[in-house]
């Protein structure tokens, strides 16, 4: 059964089953008692995504301007107590069964070894996972596996040198490349990569990341590039699809369906033949959050590095957990917080099939380095 939202003239397919009837009426749904975070539409949120801080060293093309943003004040970040805390609550009060810490750039918070030996012995079977862009993780890959990180995702658009500062504006490949190497090593694994391809720059290079990814058996994950640039100068023309990609890594190798359920996962994921043998060769992923939208079966939420809830990365509405944290607010109150932002997170970001010319779309103030994906 497949419902359709329409709103200003726009139809948008989400496939979003058995919403209540006060939801699909249009009439006024009271928040029900519910011990998760469950949203409107039937969604229940059980992966959280924790933003540690907004600095990066790298300053990608699709993500911040040349000379960076105004960092957030250091006493604005939330501390490790305070991390500890709001996650207790989560996993304990609210159903979360999974963790990502993000940025900005995880690595270039000090404390991140003792942020992480700290949730680890407050959960031992918590999945802890951290999204980073591997510049100086070489050194640092085997402290955060001891401390209780379970595996890593590296952002890496690209394996020539001359691509990657041009798209990073930094010379750091060669950091980057060691780094991965080392999480493999130490056991920070399934080792994930996450490629933006921008057409004209990496989107030729496709195949060849693939190969070198299948190679070392890292699984490559292709995000569409997505309007959460601080610039502001996205542009629908230039975006390379889902359907692209899958064009351009089918020049040199062959497609098949991956057996597994996707179970909520962002990636629609393919089993990856040799074109020559017809060996499996691994999988591969494809994150289609612009044109093939998965919002129907999300379930993530995600505080942002100064403790404020975001149901959706492009929502325009902030929920502060910090400041009532810091005010002396118990347990109860922030448990009731952040149920009360997840119940009212939308229906869909508004792009869609539509594109971003759809009339309820309005792309966020916050860049992806200052929300964390």
């Amino acid at each position: 059964m497949e419902n359709t939202a329409h709103d200003a003239g726009v139809r948008v397919a989400l496939g979003m089953p058995g919403l209540p009837p006060a939801v699909r009426d249009g009439g006024p749904s009271p928040m029900p008692d519910h011990s998760g975070l469950l949203d409107r539409f039937g969604r229940l949120a059980t992966d959280l995504r924790v933003s540690l801080i907004d600095k990066c060293n790298l300053r990608c093309t699709y993500c911040m301007p040349a000379n960076g943003l105004d960092w957030m004040a250091k006493d604005r970040l939330m501390t490790q107590d305070e991390i500890r805390r709001l996650v207790r609550l989560a996993v304990e009060r609210l159903g979360v069964r999974e963790l990502r810490l993000t940025g900005g750039e995880p690595l270039v918070r000090a404390d991140l070894v003792e942020i992480i030996a700290g949730l680890r012995s407050d959960h031992p079977e918590l999945p802890i996972s951290m999204t980073t862009n591997a510049v100086g993780l070489e050194s640092r890959a085997q402290a955060l596996r001891d401390a209780g990180l379970s595996r890593i995702n590296v952002s890496l658009d690209s394996i020539h040198p001359e691509t990657f500062a041009t798209l990073t504006r930094r010379n750091f490949l060669d950091q980057v490349l060691r780094g991965v190497e080392a999480a493999a090593q130490a056991g920070l694994t399934p080792l994930k990569l996450n490629a933006v391809l921008m057409r004209g720059l990496n989107d030729h290079q496709a195949p060849d990341l693939l190969a070198w990814a299948l190679e070392h058996g890292y699984e490559l994950r292709f995000i569409e590039q997505m309007p959460l640039d601080a610039d502001h100068i996205w542009q629908r023309e230039q975006l390379i699809t889902a359907a692209q990609t899958r064009e351009i890594i089918e020049e040199r190798f062959d497609l098949g369906p991956d057996p597994r359920q996707r179970d909520g996962a962002p990636a629609e994921r393919f089993t990856v033949f040799s074109r020559e043998t017809g060996e499996a060769l691994g999988t591969v992923g494809i994150i289609a959050s612009v044109t093939e939208p998965f919002c129907s079966d999300c379930r993530r939420t995600r505080l942002t590095a100064e403790g404020k809830v975001m149901s959706c990365l492009f929502s325009r509405e902030e929920f502060d957990l910090l400041g009532p944290l810091r005010s002396g607010a118990d347990d109860d109150e922030l448990v009731r917080r952040w149920q009360e932002a997840m119940w009212v997170k939308p229906k869909a970001h508004g792009m869609g099939h539509v594109g971003l010319d759809a009339p309820d779309f309005v792309q966020p103030d916050r860049s992806m380095s200052a929300i964390g994906g």
